[in-house]
């Protein structure tokens, strides 16, 4: 009995919709953020049930699994809180006696607070079926008995949490026991390790370990193994599994001829082959597991690789999914070796819901489908399924920025939303490296044990301070609305006269617009804590030594003044044709159309993107043009070409319309690759941003000598190869150093200093610096907003004094391991 139905009857078979009410419909994004910003202060749950009807309305679910409260899946991430299987003979080497990886206590309080925050259903991060599928050595897998029984503190602790029923007045005020289920995933060929597997013996571009051919009993061994883990999962107490099918992992692997060369039952040209490992790990688990569970299938509907799958064994395989027996099918968009960003904060919100939307509207399956990818906000959401695009909404990173985002939407709060800015340096960044995974808006995210913020839990006499924060970048920021939160009476200065620092030129740079929202929830969150009468503000005042002097009411100071750029010791540096990136950014210093830029690092490259890029004005997230975006990345939009990849245009196509506003010129002393130091995951976009543009000339290994009376830059080139050195001069209207920073510390050393001198000590043992302020390597606001909150959390007790005020997460063993092994990868 085939497991596929005639493809044409399906092609023609309608789908019910559902009807919402459309006189609490918004129709535009504009409306919705019009609409929040109007009613956020409510509080009022009937003004959400308006503003977002579809994301707050129950459905129901085939088969005796029931009815979800809402339509918000929090999406799988890998965080690194899945336990690992390290060998315990094997933890004291890496000097981690302590660690008991068998305790997933860590796990269960990560999701716990997400399920609070009403999330509909919860999706763990991926649990290998066997020892080949693991992502890294030694990662989190479910085989045995004793592996399921670590796992019922996480099912027993997210069923204590019961979720509102829709909008939470529609149904009477019910509510159901929250919900998770865990995902499924074999690594296959992307496995960092050497016992990888996959459909065929080749090597994945993003491993350095080449993928050894499962044989045909392999290949029926591994179904067992999913089958096996899946029954595991039901009996450690999850609500269902979702079983990974995309992004290149090994169930994709089978599915293309890219990585499936095989010729058996499981391979070939005929696609119905190709999808049999697939349908046979479903139907099998919908067998063992019965109808009482949810089966979720991340099913690739974009490959973004050349010679991917065709829409047309996309839709094939969506039929056999739902007829083996998947409860939901989750969209899955690319593959991790793709050269086409997918979930970066330069990806349009929501950009991918047009090919979940496309095979709904084609009628393919009457199964629910989940959109995903770039979906941060409740009016993006509610867009999409409002706009019959989707069933569902997954939402991953998001609810790691903000657990409560869904809470908050069902509230009428969303303007006190921390948004996920989609940076990846925190998340996905730590998860290549084997760190815990964390947020760099929230730096609680999985570390939620250790980083418990308690409104007033510092509130009595005894350990109430009386803070001043001088700066309101980042580390200011986190700081201030920690430590108030806490009870701490806080009052903040800055010179300027609106909050943000360094993030008010990060939000100019084109693909950062998401910067604007960090903004907003900080400046949200101050004015909440100003009417509570925790923090007091003192903008556009200018704090020197002298005024600190005066001002000994204070118990503590917190200098979070940022840095300086650094001015590199250039013979004519100080020539008015040379400018610095807070000229450009924050000053908007007219710029030539030739350009040279002194260094590569992160700033090098925003400057750069910034001058080709930026229009008339700054643009926000949901200004961003999606076709634009698909044109620049070549994304069929049609699903016409196999994988959704356009072919590259040639070189010559670049006609006059496309040619760049400037030339430029972006130069680093090291030789070799520029911007080798940027985001692991988000580098080699900035990269191919730059490269498309056909503006930038990169080059390395430069020595600079001097800028000459007209304001042109003298180098010298260095061949990295024949180290032959060639003299150059660069005939630019501009020279814009990028070339680091120093830290703005003056408040601390004047202190230190003079209290030293006058016999004094009341400045010196009260001032405390963090962030740029305390150590200026990259504007790395992910450290500086962890380093803030973490002091916030400390800074009750007076034995933490001054140069003893930096606490940071202990090396996980996950992380030593990596470290070790990368030594000889």
């Amino acid at each position: 009995m085939t497991l596929l139905r005639t493809y044409s009857r399906t092609i023609l078979r309608g789908r019910q919709r559902l009807t919402h009410h459309t006189n609490c419909r918004r129709s535009t994004l504009a409306e919705f953020s019009t609409a929040v910003k109007e009613e956020s202060n409510e509080g009022n749950a009937n003004s959400a049930a308006c503003l977002y009807p579809t994301l707050f309305s129950p459905l129901k679910l085939k088969g005796d699994v029931g009815t979800l409260p809402n339509r918000v899946i929090m999406g799988s991430m890998h965080t690194g809180l899945e336990g690992h299987s390290i060998p315990s003979w094997v933890l004291p080497l890496l000097g981690k006696t302590d660690d008991d990886h068998k305790d997933l206590s860590s796990m269960a309080a990560y999701f716990v607070e997400r399920a609070k925050g009403g999330v509909g259903l919860i999706v763990t991060g991926g649990i290998s079926p066997n020892r080949e599928g693991w992502v890294g050595p030694f990662a989190a897998k479910l085989s045995t008995e004793a592996e399921m029984e670590r796992h019922r503190i996480v099912t027993d602790s997210v069923h204590s949490v019961q979720i509102p029923m829709g909008d939470g007045t529609s149904f009477g005020g019910d509510t159901v026991p929250a919900r998770i289920c865990m995902q499924i995933l074999h690594a296959g060929r992307y496995a960092m390790h050497p016992l990888a597997v996959s459909a065929s013996n080749t090597k994945a571009p993003i491993s350095p370990f080449r993928a050894r051919q499962l044989s045909l009993s392999g290949v029926q061994s591994t179904v067992s193994d999913f089958i096996h883990c899946a029954v595991l999962a039901k009996k450690a107490g999850y609500d269902g599994v979702e079983i990974m099918g995309s992004e290149g992992y090994l169930i994709n692997q089978f599915l293309v001829n890219r990585t499936n060369k095989r010729t058996d039952a499981y391979g070939g040209s005929d696609f119905l082959n190709r999808i049999k490992f697939a349908v046979e790990i479903v139907k099998g688990t919908r067998d063992a597991v019965g109808n009482d569970f949810i089966i979720i299938f991340r099913l690739s509907m974009m490959d973004l690789i050349k010679d991917g799958s065709s829409w047309d064994e996309v839709k094939i395989l969506a039929q056999a999914m739902e007829d083996a027996g998947a409860t939901i099918l989750n969209t899955g968009i690319g593959w991790h070796e793709a050269r086409i960003p997918t979930i970066a904060t330069s990806v349009p919100r929501g950009m991918f819901a047009y090919v979940t939307q496309k095979l709904r509207e084609e009628g393919v399956v009457d199964i629910p489908l989940c959109a995903t990818n770039r979906i941060n906000a409740p009016h993006v959401a509610e867009s999409i399924l409002s706009g019959n695009s989707a069933d569902l909404v997954s939402m991953a990173r998001p609810l790691l920025a903000d657990p409560d985002i869904v809470l908050k939407s069902r509230e009428g709060r969303a303007d006190e939303i921390n948004t996920c800015i989609a940076c990846n340096q925190a998340c996905l960044d730590h998860a290549f490296v084997g760190k815990t995974a964390s947020c760099l808006v929230n730096p609680r995210a999985c570390h939620e044990l250790e980083l418990q913020i308690t409104p007033n839990a510092h509130a009595s006499d005894k350990d109430r301070r009386k803070i001043a924060v001088v700066g309101t970048g980042p580390a200011g920021l986190a700081f201030a609305t920690t430590a108030a939160t806490l009870g701490h009476d806080v009052t903040v200065f800055d010179k300027a006269t609106e909050i943000g620092g360094q993030f008010n030129m990060a939000k100019r740079i084109p693909g950062k617009e998401e910067f604007h929202e960090t903004i907003r929830y900080f400046d949200t969150l101050l004015k909440k804590l100003q009417a509570q009468g925790k923090v007091t503000m003192q903008l556009g005042t200018c704090v020197t030594h002298d005024f600190m002097k005066s001002h000994q009411t204070f118990d503590k100071w917190i200098v979070a003044t940022g840095v300086n750029p650094r001015m590199p010791p250039i013979p004519g540096v100080n020539h008015p044709n040379v400018l610095s990136y807070i000229d450009v950014l924050r000053h908007n210093a007219p710029v030539g159309k030739r350009v040279a830029i002194i260094g590569a690092g992160g700033i090098g490259f925003d400057v750069a993107e910034f001058l080709i890029h930026h229009g008339e004005r700054d643009l926000t997230p949901d200004e961003l043009n999606k076709d634009d975006w698909m044109k620049e990345w070549g994304v069929d939009k049609t699903n016409a070409v196999r994988g959704g990849v356009l072919p590259s245009p040639d070189d010559d196509t670049h006609n006059d319309e496309a040619k760049p506003k400037r030339k430029i010129v972006m130069m680093q002393r090291k030789p070799g690759k520029l911007g080798a130091g940027l985001g692991r995951t988000t580098g080699w976009i900035h990269r191919a941003t730059l490269a498309k543009s056909h503006a930038v000339q990169m080059v390395g290994g430069v020595t600079y000598n001097k800028v000459d009376e007209n304001g042109y830059l003298h180098i010298t080139v260095t061949d990295p190869k024949s180290e032959e050195k060639v003299d150059q001069i660069l005939e630019v209207d501009n020279i814009i150093l990028c070339a680091g920073q120093t830290p703005h510390n003056e408040l601390e050393t004047s202190a230190s200093t003079s209290s030293s001198a006058e016999k004094d000590d009341y400045l010196a043992s009260r001032v405390y610096t963090i962030g740029g302020a305390y150590e200026a390597l990259e504007l790395d606001a992910k450290r500086a907003i962890d380093m803030g909150t973490r002091l916030a959390l400390e800074i009750h007790d007076e034995s933490v004094v001054p140069g003893k005020h930096k606490f940071e997460s202990d090396v996980g063993p996950e992380e030593k391991l990596f470290s070790v092994l990368k030594r000889f990868m």
